[in-house]
């Protein structure tokens, strides 16, 4: 993400190894913390009415306590059981049955809207872009959708994240009636991989992603969708199966041209991004004499950095949930060629305020290499699925219906038009 890959001659920067007692980055894999212990997650009304706020917003239990930890509690239980659904359809897991009550009504259709939780976000949010927990649609608002050419999501998380990160977009796509897979990339999420030494391609590190396509019956096309530097591994993927992808949507992404691997997108912001640099922390899996071979972020700049309009309880699912960045995937040329990774329809969604992966980056490498369509989601910082997950979703949604193209008479120029959307 932007200049955190400015490792091969890093200068006065904070620095880490094993040696210096550094843990290692899988010492408390997602998998293993306590997302299910505390208060249940859908607790009463009445309950949850015993609650007063002091003047900061700041939710206080009845014997005057704050319950902060609680509801990051929750809010980890709901990512977590996304997980368990996820890994239980790929049979890594036992069965998991997903309770109806996970369906709440939407901000719109109570009438009452003291009863949804305050944002403990400091930027004053509209109602259009409220976030609950967990952030679903009923039945009756939920999106419809029209006639799609595919209704078959795969969701890519950047680097640093996992799959948890897509519990929100996850939930609207499915209560909108679209199938939705989601991965844990090697040494992501649940991941038993060390990231700090034990990755050494980008296939190895898409390999949960290519097994997949590789289930994925013939004639079953996808919408395959990455974040950040999930950008670059669905591109690796898109050149490889090409007849199995209807579109595909970079979301503040790296979009590479053939030949460019993530670090040559990411230095073209170099040394204008203090806070970035500030938040960095390379690892040395091979010793303090060797290249380093994964990047951290520092914990307590994440909110500035990365999460800048998301609400507390997701930037602390973060903080204990993200995972160092493995280098060589980043460092991976890319080879792609106009017959596979150019025949397929590409899309990119604009994050308005995003700290990570500046707007004139984001610009460059749509110029670079014009896709279909680009839209803006404003208000937006890096994690759209955590501050505007609404506004990504009316965009997938969006996108999975624009219609198939009509091969006959269609021109270059029309198959690389460029539409700014602003109305979101």
């Amino acid at each position: 993400m932007g200049n955190a890959f400015d490792c091969i001659a890093p200068t006065n920067q904070k620095e880490t190894s094993r040696s210096r007692g550094r843990p290692s980055p899988t010492a408390t894999p997602f998998s293993t913390r306590p997302f299910f212990s505390g208060p249940s997650l859908f607790s009463s009304s009445s309950s949850r009415n015993k609650n007063t706020k002091n003047n900061k917003g700041l939710s206080l239990s009845s014997d005057g306590g704050h319950d902060s930890s609680s509801s990051i509690i929750q809010e980890q239980a709901v990512a977590a059981a996304f997980l368990f659904r996820h890994h239980q359809r790929n049979g890594s897991l036992p069965n998991f049955i997903r309770s109806t009550s996970a369906v709440h009504p939407s901000p719109g259709n109570s009438k009452k809207q003291g009863c949804l939780p305050k944002s403990l976000s400091a930027r004053r949010r509209s109602l259009s872009d409220l976030t609950i927990t967990p952030q679903l649609v009923n039945s009756h608002q939920e999106q419809k959708i029209g006639s799609v050419e595919s209704k078959h999501f795969v969701l890519v998380h950047g680097g640093g994240f996992g799959a948890w990160c897509w519990y929100k977009t996850m939930t609207l796509l499915e209560e909108a009636g679209f199938k939705v897979d989601v991965v844990d990339l090697i040494g992501s999420g649940v991941s038993s991989f060390d990231t700090n030494n034990s990755i050494t391609s980008l296939a190895h590190y898409v390999k949960p992603l290519t097994h997949i396509f590789d289930k994925l019956e013939d004639g079953n096309k996808v919408i395959l969708v990455g974040h950040d530097f999930g950008g670059a591994c669905i591109s690796f993927v898109m050149e490889l199966y090409p007849s199995k992808i209807a579109k595909a949507v970079f979301i503040a992404a790296a979009m590479l041209t053939n030949g460019q691997n993530a670090l040559d997108i990411f230095s073209q912001q170099m040394n204008s991004n203090d806070l970035m640099r500030e938040a960095r922390i390379f690892l040395y899996g091979n010793g303090r004499n060797n290249p380093p071979t994964a990047v951290d972020f520092d914990k307590t700049l994440l909110r500035d950095l990365l999460f800048n309009h998301s609400s507390a309880k997701d930037v602390a699912l973060a903080s204990v949930s993200m995972r160092p960045i493995p280098l060589e995937p980043v460092l991976e040329k890319l080879t792609l060629s106009d017959t596979n990774y150019g025949s397929i329809r590409r899309f990119y969604i604009k994050t308005q305020e995003d700290r990570a992966i500046s707007m004139y980056l984001q610009k460059a490498m749509i110029e670079s290499d014009p896709p279909e369509r680009v839209f803006r989601l404003k208000g937006s910082d890096h994690a759209p699925f955590f501050s505007r997950p609404q506004g990504l979703h009316k965009i997938l949604v969006e996108i999975a219906e624009v219609p198939p193209k009509q091969t006959s008479g269609s021109t270059t120029t029309e198959l690389r038009h460029l539409l700014e959307n602003d109305t979101l």
